[in-house]
């Protein structure tokens, strides 16, 4: 097989899991002309139509499934196999794609970004932040990081952060002007930041007390998809928001947060990064567990 055939069938199966040529291209790091006219240089010398294209969408047709089905395990086996040399280098190198939450990126990436460039500068990192879960399997990204409970069970977590708790907390601007709350059903009274979900549907609050847990829709005039914005809501003074007890530490050390029905907050178990099972650990993402479980994340 030459270069140029591996990297037609590399392009195809990228645009066959992202449905998309756009972000196949972009995920490639070439031009979407680019990719086209390699996918139409594999189809001529096939013989055959491999995708199904309209305007609006892409999908294969049953010569496009036959070839993927042979194609992946191959790619896979070939990937598996720079590994396993790669194991062999005096320093890690690669490329290193993770999918990772708004706040992980906040609360594990950024704290380290520094220092893992620094000791590995081989490994080229490329993430990705958005909110909810991730298909990392099938728009090949090499892990994500999330939270236990968005992890998909068959996947292999690793803990790559200390435990925590959510807290409810304000300024004391505006605890001055409303009375704390002293049970959770008190929020009912207050104006909430409340946070909206990838999904369209806002979160509600979740807390535990003696075993008890309770979840609680909540009111309130300002409602967020992105945390940084519901901290700096709740230290303007907005109203009470819900936040993980180590993103706003220091806030609280300093007064500029306070604390509500601190016996209700709810345990978290902290962050974690996880990877396909079925699938063998990449040098560059062993190295980087590695090195986040060595920073102060855990202690």
């Amino acid at each position: 097989m030459q270069g140029s055939e591996f990297a037609e069938l590399a392009a195809f199966v990228a645009i066959a899991d992202h449905g998309s040529f756009v972000r196949a291209a972009r995920v490639l790091g070439i031009s979407t002309s680019t990719l086209s006219k390699m996918v139409r240089t594999l189809e001529e010398r096939f013989g055959v139509r491999l995708f199904n294209r309209t305007t609006r969408s892409v999908a294969l047709t049953e010569a496009g499934e036959t070839l993927l089905a042979q194609v992946r395990p191959a790619l896979n086996q070939l990937r598996d196999a720079s590994e396993s040399v790669n194991a062999f280098r005096d320093a890690p190198a690669g490329t290193l794609r993770l999918n990772v939450s708004n706040l992980a990126s906040a609360m594990v990436i950024a704290p380290i970004l520094g220092g893992f460039a620094a000791a590995y500068p081989d490994v080229k990192l490329e993430i990705t932040v958005e909110g909810g879960s991730a298909d990392i399997v099938g728009r090949r990204f090499d892990a994500g990081i999330r939270r236990d409970r968005r992890i998909e069970r068959d996947m292999i977590a690793v803990r790559v952060s200390r435990a925590s708790r959510f807290v409810a907390a304000a300024s004391p601007d505006y605890l001055a002007k409303h009375p704390p709350p002293k049970v959770p059903q008190d929020l009912r009274a207050h104006n909430c930041i409340r946070f909206r979900l990838p999904d369209g549907t806002i979160s509600a609050w979740e807390f535990e007390k003696g075993g008890k847990k309770l979840l609680l829709s909540v009111d309130g005039s300002l409602i967020v998809n992105n945390v940084d914005l519901l901290l700096r809501g709740a230290l303007g003074g907005v109203g009470i928001g819900f936040l993980l007890e180590t993103y706003v530490a220091a806030f609280l050390r300093e007064g500029r947060l306070t604390r509500v029905l601190e016996d209700w907050s709810p345990h978290f178990s902290g962050w974690h990064i996880y990877y396909p099972s079925r699938r063998q650990m990449c040098t560059p993402l062993k190295t980087f567990v590695d090195f986040v479980r060595k920073t102060p994340l855990l202690s």
